[in-house]
This record gives structure tokens, C-alpha cells and sequence, in this order.
């Protein structure tokens, strides 16, 4: 008997994880049907997917792009806009499950909405487990829905962890690429630019997530994320360094087994697998080809040049405000250094400066957790 097709809604379609959504919504036409979608203020875009994927909910966050594509809109289409508009689109009764794609704080409320309103979320945007993962997490729990990881290192954690509890576990173990600079030498990487760093070797993604990447703060991010998404003490998150990005993380259990997933670089996989799950299903995407492959390596990462782990150990052992806090000065540490305003070594000496001058709250609320944010991007290193 066919399954009913899930009703999905993609906060963050016009983005990189968006388009791969939508990419594996029309491979799995008679499973998934698109409802919503949203972005901030790409509305040719946004009216391009609107007419490609069927959906008759749409949002557009920024005020001057929401008057503009107002006016272009069929009269059958229902239009939302602002951060109220994301809420909205977030519970929509016919929804299963909400896709947040979002970067930054703007994904918080409607994810927390959609919990709340008895929808499965697909997580993509990092910021919302980083800054309240032990809200995300209790609101999930609550309500009796599931907190799906679509980040390929989560998601093969999940599928790893599929029927464990965390107490059978010794260690999780991310994987990273290592990013542009993995072999630089230390003076090299003190002359890095933003036209170097964002040449990633393996995944093609927005500009934010690149530098993160080259700066190893998207590990960082991610090991206080497998905290709160798998119950887990950050003293048992490692990452390793694995340049082919074949393996996309691994479990360790206590009986010293590891089981890894596996899967060509295509973020297609993952999304899949958060919007079908419990299921696997058939797909068009292309397969492993292990004689093609040939070698896995695998390093330690360089922690003393790439201090970006360990400043994310910390903010995770510490919790409360201190990751939302770590969160926000990497953001705007990374802004400034794509506009040239810092040098690639003072994102980490920037976000450190910000995190010491922080006065932690501790089992913050959600209002603490957005004026921590507010105060770290204000908080300049001098």
C-alpha cells in the first residue's frame, strides 16, 4: 500500500539546502509534496520555486522584497510575511514537517512554533541547537514529535544511533573535511583571504558556512549540536579530519565497535532521509562507487592553529548562554573578515575576546538566549 505523501514546508528555500529540498521533492514526487516555502528577500526566485513545486503558501521576511512580490502573486496563493509570516507558514495544519534552513536567529521562534504546533523538524540551520538546544529539545519531547538532523554528520549519527540509547555509546565522531587550509602552514594561514577561503574543497555552500568551514567553527557548532540532538556529554564529541568526505561521521560504542555512514558528497541524501524517515526509499542519486575511491584518511585536527574546537568544547561544557554567545561573535567575526575589516587568525581571537568578557546565564530563557545574541554582536573585540 502507498504511503500518504508527507507535507512539507522549507523555511530557507532560495539557499543552498532549499534547492537541494526541492531537488529531492521532485525526485520523490509521489512521496513528498511541497506546501510552503519561504526566503528573505529573494522574491524572482522564490516565485520561480513557488511555480515549480506546487506550493500555495508562501513568505517573504523582508519588507520591501514582501510589497514587491505581493503584487505578482496569483490570487489562489496565500502570502505571509516577516518573522510573524515564518510562524505562520511553521503551523500550518496540513504540515508534517518543517524544513528550517535559516541562518541565524530568525529560525528560532518558527522552529520552536512548529514544535509546539505538533510538527516532525528537519534541522538544518545550526544556530537553533546551538543557542537553545535544551529548549528545541524539552519542546520536542513534549509534544511527542522528532528533531530530524539534516547536516550530513548529524544525520549519520542518526542513522548510526538508529535504536541505542546514548548510554551505549563511547564516543561520537564527526568528520571534517578540514577545509582549504588542512596542510597550511601557520604563516600561511595568517595571510588568509576571503577570496582563498571561500574555495572549499568538497561541498558547495553559502559564504558564511564556507569560512566556518575553513576556520573549523562549523565542527565546533556541530559538536554542541550532537549534545542536544543525541543527549550526549560533550567530553564524548570528537571530530576527526577525513578529506574525502566519503565516511560522513561515525559511532563508537561501548563494546568498541564503530558503525559509519556512508554516501557520495550530496546533501540530496541526508535531506532525503530527515523528510522520509522512519523510510528509506528509491532514488535517482548517484551511488558509491568504492573501487573509484580507493583510499580514506583520516588526521587529527590541528587544534593550536584551528583553535575554533576547543573555544565550541567550551561553550558546550559551560552552556547556558555561552554557545548562543559563541554563535553571534562568529557571525559577525566572519562578517568582517569577508569584508576585509579583520584578518582570517582574529575570527577566533575575536569570538574568544567575546566569550571572556561574557557573564554566563545560566538555564537562560528564550528572551536571555536573543539578548545574549543581541549583547555578543555588539560586544567588539577592541
Amino acid at each position: 500500500m502507498a504511503s500518504r505523501k508527507k507535507k512539507v514546508v522549507i523555511l530557507g528555500s532560495t539557499g543552498s539546502i532549499g534547492e537541494s529540498a526541492i531537488k529531492v521533492a521532485n525526485d520523490l514526487s509521489d512521496r513528498i509534496e511541497i506546501i510552503g516555502i519561504a526566503a528573505h528577500k529573494s522574491a524572482e526566485k522564490l516565485l520561480s520555486q513557488l511555480n515549480s513545486t506546487g506550493a500555495r503558501n508562501v513568505c517573504l521576511t523582508q519588507d520591501e522584497a514582501a510589497k514587491s512580490m505581493r503584487s505578482k502573486l496569483p490570487k489562489d496563493i496565500n502570502f505571509f510575511s516577516g518573522e510573524d509570516g515564518l510562524v505562520e507558514l511553521a503551523t500550518l495544519k496540513e504540515a508534517d514537517i518543517v524544513l528550517i534552513s535559516i541562518v541565524g536567529v530568525a529560525g528560532l521562534r518558527p522552529a520552536l512554533a512548529a514544535l509546539e504546533a505538533g510538527k516532525d523538524l528537519a534541522v538544518a540551520s545550526k544556530e537553533i541547537l546551538v543557542m537553545a538546544g535544551e529548549v528545541v529539545m524539552e519542546a520536542a519531547a513534549k509534544n511527542g514529535v522528532k528533531v530530524l538532523p539534516v547536516d550530513s554528520e548529524h544525520n549519520a549519527i542518526f542513522q548510526c544511533l538508529e535504536g541505542k540509547e546514548s548510554n551505549e555509546v563511547s564516543r561520537l565522531i564527526l568528520t571534517a573535511s578540514g577545509g582549504p587550509f588542512r596542510q597550511s602552514s601557520k604563516e600561511k594561514i595568517q595571510k588568509v583571504t576571503p577570496k582563498q577561503a571561500l574555495k572549499h574543497p568538497t561541498w558547495e555552500m553559502g559564504p558564511k558556512i564556507t569560512i566556518d568551514s575553513a576556520t573549523l567553527f562549523n565542527k565546533g557548532l556541530e559538536m554542541i549540536e550532537a549534545k542536544w540532538l543525541f543527549n550526549i556529554d560533550m567530553d564524548r564529541v570528537d571530530v576527526i579530519v577525513h578529506p574525502q568526505s566519503v565516511i560522513h561521521s561515525m559511532v563508537e560504542f561501548i563494546d568498541g565497535s564503530v558503525l559509519a555512514q556512508l554516501s557520495v558528497t550530496d546533501m540530496c541524501f541526508p535531506i532525503q532521509y530527515a523528510i522520509t524517515w522512519p523510510d528509506r526509499v528509491p532514488n535517482t542519486l548517484k551511488p558509491l562507487n568504492f573501487s573509484q575511491i580507493g583510499a580514506l584518511e583520516f588526521e587529527a585536527p590541528r587544534t593550536k592553529d584551528f583553535p575554533a574546537l576547543e573555544l565550541a568544547r567550551r561553550a558546550g561544557s559551560v552552556g547556558g548562554s555561552l554557545p548562543a554567545v559563541m554563535n553571534a561573535a562568529n557571525e559577525v567575526a566572519v562578517d568582517l573578515f569577508l569584508r576585509e575589516k579583520i584578518s582570517f587568525p582574529e575570527i577566533w581571537q575575536h569570538v574568544a575576546f567575546v566569550m571572556d568578557a561574557h557573564k554566563v546565564v545560566s538555564n537562560p530563557s528564550i528572551n536571555e538566549l536573543i539578548d545574549a545574541d543581541s549583547w555578543a554582536r555588539e560586544h567588539q573585540a577592541s
